[in-house]
């Protein structure tokens, strides 16, 4: 019987959902989800609504694997963060438009919006560009989300950080928002961008609400709005 059932088909349902949300194309995109000694990915050049449970790919940090299908060829950006970073339980990487635009040129997302706060600092760094699959490009976006839930890939596509597939899928909806809104901004000219201590006083506002997390109904105060997601 297939181990981590639940977290196998969260990871199908939520391929499938990045490409109904917009924040990938095809097969491009791929998720992982830690479990005890390692992570579960998906395999690689294989169509979502083609994917059983058995067809996840169950890997050690060593890079070991097992079951009849091949791992994602961005395995290593997958163990690397999960190894790295103990706050975080799924990794979910992708192409949306947007943000692919802004990291052909180089470019991340500065603090143009306060909504930039979402993804843990003042700005969305972009990662320098490196070969897909390999120990460069996954030492690049280490380095890139330090103190981060998300980056963009120089010429490349998006990296995004979560506790759940949810929570993933929602915080990369936002990115490629942002990049959309960024990208349509600069027709009238650079954007103003907020200062570093804004940003900090709205991600303490944001943590304090549990800003862009679901709640139940009892836990709202009166007096705040309902959460984005």
């Amino acid at each position: 019987m297939t181990s981590h059932l639940a977290e196998r088909q969260a990871l199908i349902d939520g391929c499938l959902a990045m490409n109904r949300l917009g924040v990938n194309q095809g097969m491009s995109g791929n998720l992982s989800h830690r479990i005890d000694r390692g992570f579960l990915v998906t395999p690689t050049s294989m169509a979502y609504d083609a994917m059983a449970p058995d067809d996840i790919v169950e890997m050690g940090f060593d890079g070991t694997y097992l079951g009849n299908r091949r791992p994602s060829s961005e395995w290593r950006i997958h163990r690397d963060i999960l190894r790295a970073r103990p706050d975080v339980t799924v990794v979910l990487h992708a192409h949306p438009t947007f943000a692919t635009a802004l990291a052909v040129h180089g470019r991340g997302i500065p603090s143009f919006h306060y909504m930039v706060a979402l993804a843990g600092g003042d700005a969305i760094r972009c990662a320098p560009y490196a070969t897909f699959g390999t120990q460069e490009l996954s030492d690049h976006a280490l380095t890139a989300l330090e103190g981060r839930l998300a980056c963009l890939l120089a010429n490349h596509g998006m990296i995004v950080l979560g506790t759940t597939v949810q929570s993933a899928l929602s915080l990369a909806v936002e990115v490629e928002t942002l990049a959309r809104q960024y990208l349509y901004a600069q027709q009238f000219g650079e954007p103003v961008v907020l200062p570093a201590d804004e940003i900090a006083r709205v991600a303490e506002k944001m943590r304090r609400m549990k800003y862009g997390q679901p709640i139940d109904d009892g836990d709202a105060p009166e007096d705040t709005a309902r959460p984005r997601y």
